[in-house]
């Protein structure tokens, strides 16, 4: 069975993850990360989990708070190793006036958001992964991040998220790179456009598909995903038209 640990896990993808993991019988302990007391539908969940859902309150933009939620997470693991981490921590302001209207100060606010907070949970739980049996670390990533496609994206104004998502990528390539040799798995993947208060209703999926799609990827991933960067896959959207195609196929970076 499986330890777990999302990031972000009280709303939008976070939250559709929590509610598959809780009825996953493969799942041992589920833990969920949130910047403050669990919003009312979290503490539902895990109020009827039968203590498998555990709650961990981090503030993923301060070192000293994923330290101690690294701490935390660690004592209640009870020696056990931490299997599968999913960092979905994830901001994304707009732009709508040009590139040249971003503030710079906003852009390192979503840098860290983004990129150093993953960084810092990464870290902080590397331990624990170094014990677990799939040493699995999924960065959500979005294919807005890759550069190859930027021309695919120039209709949506969010910059510094176009922007974080491409330093993301390099961020989980360093990692696999330099923990290929103890088995890890260090997977970018992008989880579609989906439904969210992030997403917004025009977007493409639901969430509990995308989130459904997310899980079908990671169980899938082994050591051959090290370094590399996915698309989910749902069934009709192999060939959809527009620039969204939810194929399964590895995204270029």
């Amino acid at each position: 069975m499986a330890n777990i640990l999302v990031t972000g896990g009280g709303r939008g993808l976070g939250l559709a993850l929590v509610r598959q993991l809780v009825d996953d019988s493969s799942v041992a302990k589920l833990f969920v990360t949130t910047r403050g007391s669990p919003p009312a539908e979290l503490s539902a969940i895990i109020n009827t989990s039968g203590k498998k859902v555990i709650h961990i309150k981090c503030e993923v933009v301060e070192t000293a708070s994923v330290r101690r939620a690294a701490a935390e997470v660690e004592e209640k693991l009870e020696g056990e190793g931490l299997d599968v981490l999913i960092n979905n921590i994830g901001s994304m302001p707009i732009t709508p006036e040009g590139i040249h209207t971003m503030d710079a100060e906003e852009l390192l606010q979503v840098f860290d958001v983004n990129v150093v907070a993953a960084h810092r949970v990464t870290a902080a739980l590397i331990p624990s992964l170094k014990r677990g049996k799939e040493k699995k670390v999924i960065m959500v990533s979005s294919t807005l991040g890759s550069v190859a496609w930027a021309d695919r994206y120039l209709w949506s104004p969010v910059y510094a998220y176009k922007i974080t998502k491409a330093a993301m990528s390099m961020l989980t390539v360093q990692y696999a790179t330099q923990y290929k040799k103890e088995g890890f798995t260090f997977l970018s993947l992008s989880p579609g456009w989906l439904k969210t208060d992030m997403g917004s209703d025009k977007a493409d999926l639901d969430v509990a598909t995308g989130a459904k799609a997310v899980m079908d990827l990671i169980n899938k991933a082994d050591t051959s995903y090290n370094g590399k960067f996915y698309n989910i896959f749902v069934s009709g959207w192999e060939h959809a038209e527009g620039v969204n195609q939810y194929d399964g196929l590895e995204i270029p970076w």
